[in-house]
């Protein structure tokens, strides 16, 4: 039987975005209904989450930190939450590294559920991308800074995408098996 499954998500540069196209596409495949929603500071209340079979939420880190309507939208839907099965995946780049790849070593997964107090029914972490070409200058400084200070690429003429691929597809797989 077909599952209905909601995939809510930040992203800034785009890669949160790809990797929840890259869910729904696995997901379709397999049968399911999907619906995707980009998460804005301006997004009016959900009130129709326990309708769906799976609430995956998704959220990237910027420097340092998951968006705070992120969090807002959490703490404000946690009744409905609870209600379903739910999935969170952050996505950043501190995942690169392997002792940061999985959800019981990756600190801002970690640090972010703490803070909401949501307890989801699946937790993942995927690497996300090095995007030098569109960050701006100021941008582009600081994050080659910490990459510097974090043994990564501080090469600023080339993109990097850190994503595991295979592991968002099976993620996404492993909620409807």
């Amino acid at each position: 039987m077909p599952l209905k499954v909601l995939l809510i998500f930040t992203s800034r540069e785009g890669q949160t975005d790809k990797i929840t196209q890259t869910m729904a596409e696995q997901l379709e495949a397999l049968g399911h209904h999907v619906e995707r929603r980009l998460l804005t500071a301006n997004t009016a209340p959900m009130s129709d989450l326990s309708s769906f079979d799976w609430v995956v939420v998704g959220g990237s880190i910027h420097y340092g930190k998951h968006e705070a309507f992120l969090a807002n939208f959490i703490q404000r839907h946690l009744s409905g939450l609870s209600q379903t099965q739910t999935a969170f995946f952050s996505v950043n780049l501190t995942a690169r590294k392997a002792d940061k790849n999985t959800p019981e070593t990756n600190p801002y997964l970690n640090k972010f559920l703490s803070q909401v107090g949501w307890v989801p029914t699946r937790t993942q972490v995927f690497a996300g991308a090095l995007l030098y070409s569109q960050y701006n200058w100021h941008d582009k400084l600081i994050i080659r800074f910490i990459m510097w200070l974090t043994k990564g690429n501080t090469d600023t003429s080339k993109d990097i995408d850190y994503t595991n691929w295979p592991s968002v597809k099976a993620f996404a797989r492993s909620l409807v098996e």
